[in-house]
């Protein structure tokens, strides 16, 4: 390879940016005392083709390193060495003028050499290190335009990218891949979804497991280990070097489907752990500017995450990145929507503390460039702090953690729970309301990744965990599940029949409450991880969505396409304001009126009721009022239903029937004024002329 002129550069473009002599390269760090660029003919090439020294009177300006390689061609490899103080305790520096660190702003990059034991050990590791590479951006969009579905609007589906198409079942040419996704979309437009939330696509280490987890051949599969935040994960890729546009290929294939792509991003914390990680590029940069130390001992992570460490997200120079990289994500990625992992730890100011006025989260909540974009927080750390209902800002919406664990209890049978079942299905105005908030701030959800599937919920009592190897110790022990009368597998008629119409129940009363109902991939055609309620490491078939299902499982998932498209038929479940007990407009029925077994006599104050109904007025005039009647008890009511003068009640969904939804056209007329509810049942009710 040829040797290439270095000029001084700009320090105004961070990372590897092409300009009309070369490459311009720039990274930050305060306090390096000796900076290298090293460049890479190929991303497993064992030594650099040229080694830069950095001349701090000719490329550094204030904190940033900077320099332009002439006539640098596309496809060239490189990383980044520092040294620096390395008085840790004092300092909290950790420079290792040994370690090949990635560029934190780079858009690609590879692992193909990675060793993280490696980067956790002394000494040289650029023979197994991960390579920033520089790419040239020539993308066509083809008329591409954002997503414009509001989450009023919204049902979301929550899946792993690689998931969703690993199963030989699935039948894709690229398995695991954006583009093996692509082929599956046509699914996602039959089930009625309009947002896919991506599990984490920004590059992560796979080897971030435990030592036991990892000596049984198990890796991280979930993804919440991020290293480069610009850089789709390679390894999600046909070509790695093509990552990104073959991202941006799935990113247009959803669009012109019209589904919304959201994000799920990691920015409480990295892939470096503790003080026994590896050094990738944070840690070997600016440790003490982009972590939480502590302040006595600054060789000590401060850990809100569970995860070894805690980004210094409030730190005015992180909090620029965070949202230079959100930035990237919505305008050159054409992503419609975040959501934040573990996003109470973003909250907290370099005290630790929490900061109701964290620049970070109003930075985003103001952008300009992200006014369009849907931005969700999982309102809640690992350290204790709990900010559902109270998290700052206005226009983030929350991961509603309590209409989870509420609903999980009503449905499995506890009783005492109708007062709080009305608030959360109306919109949860006791957390959102007095802050001028409303309904569509609530992201509604009975199963997420994390934590037990829809029928593990209704199958198992407790986690079964011990595949990943930490003796059944992680995961969740509060479940709030019910086993239906026996743990696990069953050729029981009786409990396996119960227990789909348990899980019917959950995803009818998931798609009548107002918010943003969020489901989780696979519950739809009944997927079992076999009671391990904590996968983050198993990548295989307890994992992946296994397509056989789609006929085996067809009335779950014909019931959950029928149940979405009813919730998008109805306006009047997708209100953008609290429901008032009053009518919309003069001469209108009330928005809402609450019921029990009887009309209008809900059971309010008892402590063992375990039945609510409610009528919702139709928004329209010409729109269809709707009676829903939940009857979690084990004993079957007749249940009284309103007279609505010049329309008749029809039924169109009970979990009970063997027909448990109807379509328009199928629906048979309700005589009388009372109706008979199944034991653990719902029942909804459509009013027309």
């Amino acid at each position: 390879m040829r040797v290439y002129e270095v000029l001084p550069g700009n320090w105004d473009l961070a990372g590897a940016t092409f300009v009309a002599d070369g490459v311009n390269f720039c990274c930050f760090s305060r306090y390096a005392t000796r900076v290298e660029l090293l460049l890479f003919d190929r991303d497993d090439s064992p030594q650099p083709f040229q080694m830069i020294t950095l001349d701090p009177r000719i490329h550094r300006t204030f904190f940033f390193w900077h320099l332009l390689v002439k006539d640098l061609p596309d496809g060239i490899f490189y990383g980044w060495r520092m040294d620096g103080p390395s008085n840790t305790r004092e300092s909290g520096g950790r420079f290792d003028p040994h370690k090949l660190l990635l560029d934190p702003w780079c858009t690609t990059v590879s692992n193909r050499l990675w060793e993280r034991r490696r980067a956790c050990q002394a000494g040289d590791n650029v023979a197994q290190s991960m390579r920033s590479q520089v790419v040239r951006d020539h993308y066509d969009w083809e008329g591409d335009c954002h997503c414009t579905i509001p989450l009023t609007d919204a049902v979301i589906y929550e899946l792993h990218v690689a998931g969703f198409t690993q199963h030989p079942s699935a039948q894709v040419t690229h398995p695991g891949t954006f583009c093996g996704f692509i082929d599956k979309i046509p699914y996602l437009q039959e089930l009625g979804i309009t947002h896919v939330e991506l599990l984490p696509i920004m590059a992560f280490d796979v080897q971030d497991v435990p030592p036991k987890t990892a000596h049984l051949g198990l890796s991280n599969y979930w993804g919440y280990s991020t290293h480069s935040f610009f850089a789709p994960h390679p390894n999600y890729s046909v070509d790695p070097q093509r990552a990104r546009d073959e991202f941006r290929d799935l990113v247009k294939a959803l669009h012109r489907a019209g589904i919304g792509v959201i994000l799920d991003v990691v920015f409480n914390h990295t892939a470096e752990g503790g003080a026994d990680g590896p050094l990738i590029n944070f840690k070997g940069i600016g440790n003490e500017v982009f972590y939480h130390l502590d302040l006595l001992d600054r060789s000590r992570y401060r850990d809100y995450t569970g995860c070894g460490n805690t980004f210094n997200c409030n730190h005015p120079l992180v909090t620029r990145y965070l949202i230079d990289c959100l930035h990237y994500w919505a305008h050159e990625m054409h992503v419609d929507g975040f959501r934040f992992d573990l996003a109470s730890a973003m909250a907290r100011g370099e005290d630790g503390n929490p900061q109701h006025h964290a620049p970070v989260l109003w930075s985003i909540e103001l952008s300009p460039e992200l006014g369009r974009a849907h931005i969700i927080a999982e309102a809640w750390d690992a350290a204790g702090l709990y900010q559902v209902g109270d998290f700052p800002g206005f226009r983030w919406a929350e991961w509603n953690g309590r209409y989870r664990d509420v609903i999980r209890a009503f449905v499995r049978g506890d009783g005492g729970l109708i007062a709080e079942i009305a608030t959360r299905i109306a919109g949860s105005s006791d957390l959102y309301e007095v802050r001028g908030r409303r309904p569509a701030n609530s992201v509604n959800f009975v199963t997420c990744h994390d934590g037990f599937t829809l029928h593990d919920l209704v199958s198992y009592n407790q986690k079964q965990n011990q595949a990943n190897g930490e003796n059944n110790l992680d995961g969740h022990n509060h479940n709030l599940s019910w086993n239906c009368g026996i743990e696990g597998a069953t050729t029981d008629p009786v409990i396996r029949a119960l227990r789909q119409r348990q899980a019917m129940n959950f995803m009818a009363i998931l798609m009548l409450s107002q918010g943003v109902p969020m489901m989780l991939s696979g519950d739809e055609i009944l997927h079992t991880k076999n009671g391990n309620n904590n996968t983050y490491c198993q990548n295989n078939a307890l994992s992946w969505f296994d397509w056989n299902q789609l006929d085996q499982q067809q009335m779950m998932r014909e019931f959950t396409r029928g149940m979405i498209a009813l919730r998008r038929r109805h306006a009047t479940l997708r209100r953008r304001w609290f429901l008032t007990g009053k009518p919309d407009a003069p001469g209108r029925l009330p928005d809402i009126r609450w019921h029990g077994v009887d009309l209008d006599k809900p059971a309010w104050d008892s402590t063992t009721s375990q039945l609510l109904a409610f009528t919702l007025a139709g928004i329209a005039e010409a729109e269809e009022h709707l009676h829903v009647i939940l009857n979690m008890s084990s004993v079957g009511q007749r249940c009284a239903i309103p007279d609505i003068p010049g329309r008749s009640w029809w039924r169109a969904v009970d979990t009970a029937d063997q027909r448990p939804l109807l379509a328009l056209g199928e629906q048979a007329p309700v005589h009388g004024n009372r109706i008979a509810v199944a034991a653990r049942s719902v029942v909804v009710l459509e009013a027309r002329v």
